[in-house]
């Protein structure tokens, strides 16, 4: 991206002034080096969002951030509904509802050492990944229904976990107001069977040791300590979130004119947030959340089972769940006065700050959990919401690394057999159905995670707590 075209405000704050049809700024927090790598087309999307109706603040960019389908990835923006605001399918994405789930286990790295091949050929065997996986559990009409109206709080009710799991979930594992019945028919039968599976691309489970904390009060709040082993699952509403995407993104495009919005980009399909439309995707949506939060919570029980048998002292308590690729009413203050947005969040997490009246009681006092994934060969994150986050980017952050180059371009650079051998002898397991998939996905595929990290936490997104490094990992 050429600098030269941005307003620099602090070391890791640029913005790009308001100009043409666009009705706020936009604002993209990374170092020098970042912005300067990032691709000019994350500059034009910023663009692009910044114009679309009812746009509140500014068009935000995070620090992982790369071009993607109509809003960057790693975009945040929220939209005033009383000002003819408006939702964005493109603005949520495909896979909606994507997210990370990270599990404590009480485990020490010996533990894991001592049985760490047999401990990733049994999860591997236990959890179903790859392109069109199916699990074990199969839905009639009447419980997928079921399913998409109660999330992760359906999943326990039916055995997959307990109470206590859904106090560490966004929305206490429940996003309310969802509407199975605009989700349509093609859309619950491609999850009919996926159910408690992990999925392809990014998406991932990995046994990971803390080698480093950086905020021990923090940490010890979590109940986090360095040679600690924690579990992360990575994965989303599969093929429901897709279908819903897909539909929603050709009714909204053609649905614009009519409601007189001329779209910057045919990507950034989107529908006023008080017109039917706007409100059939946003039940749609809440459902498609849900259903990624009962996929992460069956798969937490499966996680359960295999660790019961080959490690029985552990214990697997969720540290916190969080999603994204949504779009989330909540209330934020702008210009001092508390408004109610629409926010869109974008390949972008959540990030409360310490207080906030939605964390649970154990976490209030430190902020949440904001969960930085890796990509197998590199390193993972920890970091706390923080106060400043609400007035940066309506309380978001990063979610992952960010790719540095296209699948394409990694499928042609790397050998998948080749990568799982060299991180093999790093000492780090890989099992994944597809050798074609962990090329793609191959770590130096992505950004710096740690240069990432240290934007989001010089920028005031969120404050570092703690690295984790992959020891298993099962790639879907």
């Amino acid at each position: 991206m050429d600098l030269t075209l941005l307003k620099q405000h602090s070391a890791c704050a640029w913005e790009i002034p308001a100009q043409g049809k666009m009705r706020v700024p936009a604002m993209i927090y990374a170092s020098r080096e970042l912005v300067r790598a990032m691709d000019h087309k994350v500059y034009e999307q910023a663009v692009n969002v910044a114009m679309l109706p009812g746009i509140v603040g500014a068009s935000h960019v995070m620090p992982d951030a790369h071009w993607g389908y109509g809003f960057p990835i790693g975009g945040v923006a929220a939209f005033d509904a009383d000002a003819g605001g408006v939702v964005s399918a493109g603005g949520v994405g495909f896979d909606v509802s994507c997210g990370v789930r990270c599990l404590h286990t009480g485990l020490r790295r010996e533990h894991i050492m001592a049985v760490q091949r047999e401990l990733a050929e049994a999860l591997f065997e236990r959890i179903p990944a790859g392109v069109g996986s199916t699990g074990a559990i199969r839905l009639n009409s009447a419980q997928m229904d079921a399913m998409l109206s109660g999330g992760a709080k359906w999943a326990v009710e039916r055995g997959w976990g307990s109470n206590a799991d859904l106090e560490r979930v966004e929305e206490h594992g429940q996003m309310l107001h969802a509407k199975p019945k605009f989700v349509s028919e093609q859309a619950k039968k491609r999850q009919r069977e996926e159910m408690g599976t992990l999925g392809s691309g990014n998406h991932y489970l990995e046994v990971q040791e803390v080698t480093a904390v950086f905020d021990a009060a923090i940490a010890s709040a979590y109940g986090l300590h360095q040679g600690d082993i924690v579990l992360m699952i990575h994965c989303g509403s599969r093929g429901l979130g897709h279908q819903i995407g897909t539909e929603f993104l050709r009714k909204m495009v053609e649905a614009a004119p009519g409601y007189g919005i001329i779209l910057p980009d045919r990507e950034l399909a989107c529908a006023p947030i008080r017109s039917d439309l706007g409100q059939e995707y946003l039940g749609a949506m809440r459902a498609a959340i849900n259903c990624a939060l009962a996929n992460r919570q069956i798969l937490t029980q499966l996680v359960r089972d295999v660790f019961a048998k080959l490690l029985p002292s552990a214990q697997l308590p969720v540290l916190y769940d969080v999603s994204h690729n949504t779009c989330k009413l909540e209330t934020h203050k702008v210009d001092g006065q508390p408004r109610e947005l629409y926010v869109h969040r974008k390949g972008a997490t959540r990030a409360w700050g310490p207080g906030h009246p939605e964390l649970p009681q154990a976490l209030r006092a430190s902020g949440q959990p904001v969960l930085i994934g890796g990509s197998m060969g590199t390193g993972s994150y920890v970091l706390a919401g923080t106060k400043a986050s609400e007035s940066l980017a309506f309380s978001s952050a990063c979610h992952g690394a960010g790719r540095a180059m296209s699948r394409h371009q990694a499928l042609k650079t790397w050998n998948g057999r080749t990568v799982v051998d060299e991180l093999a002898q790093r000492g780090i397991l890989i099992r994944s159905p597809s050798m074609r998939g962990v090329a793609e996905e191959a770590p130096d595929a992505y950004k710096d995670v740690n240069a990432v990290v240290d934007a989001a936490d010089a920028a005031g997104l969120a404050r570092k707590v703690a690295r984790l490094e992959p020891l298993v990992c099962i790639k879907g």
